[in-house]
């Protein structure tokens, strides 16, 4: 089955009615389709939580869209993979939305004989096809934490090469983490 196009859904408003319930009056969604993304954490979490990753990045969506599953799976892949290349396991990589929204699609046939087979209109709720992750403007899709300026040029230049597979603008935040210290008091014994 072939995809539409990502703009046929991308910048739309969110169709209403797509929600599961277990309760049958409820549902209007009978079957969902499987989540494509296979994990929303890569690399080393222990050492980011120890705190020898300060600097962090963040790629933010600077305008509202709907980004499907599929796109933040490819985004995943290439994005981890070349980091387990460049970095080995010296980074933390997240992917922050989780696609639960339901795209459907109302299915048109065309070519000789397609007339008969059609219902147009009538009954055009549409079949689930896919699910997307709905951000507005500001939020956050990847993070990514590193332990120095090496690793920052490297992870720029692959969010140069991800960023034409998501639908919406998007722009790189930087920060970095100031290392704590912990006041201990000191005994005078």
């Amino acid at each position: 089955m072939a995809l539409r196009k990502a703009s046929s859904y991308s910048k739309k408003s969110v169709v209403p009615f797509t929600r599961i319930s277990k309760q049958k009056g409820k549902a209007y969604i009978k079957t969902v389709p499987p989540q494509n993304i296979v994990k929303f954490t890569m690399g080393s979490e222990k050492l980011y939580r120890e705190g020898k990753f300060p600097h962090e990045l963040t790629l933010v969506a600077d305008e509202s869209a709907q980004i499907r599953h599929n796109a933040l799976e490819a985004c995943r892949q290439y994005i981890n993979k070349r980091l387990d290349t460049d970095l080995a396991g010296q980074y933390l990589f997240r992917v922050v939305p989780f696609p639960h929204h339901i795209q459907r699609e109302n299915k048109m046939l065309t070519g000789a004989g397609a007339d008969r087979m059609q219902s147009g209109m009538q009954l055009s709720f549409g079949k689930p096809m896919g699910k997307a992750a709905i951000v507005k403007h500001g939020t956050r899709v990847f993070f990514f934490a590193v332990p120095n300026e090496k690793a920052i040029a490297v992870i720029r230049d692959v969010l140069s090469k991800v960023k034409p597979k998501l639908p919406c603008r998007t722009k790189v935040l930087y920060e970095v983490k100031k290392p704590t210290v912990l006041n201990v008091p000191v005994s005078n014994a």
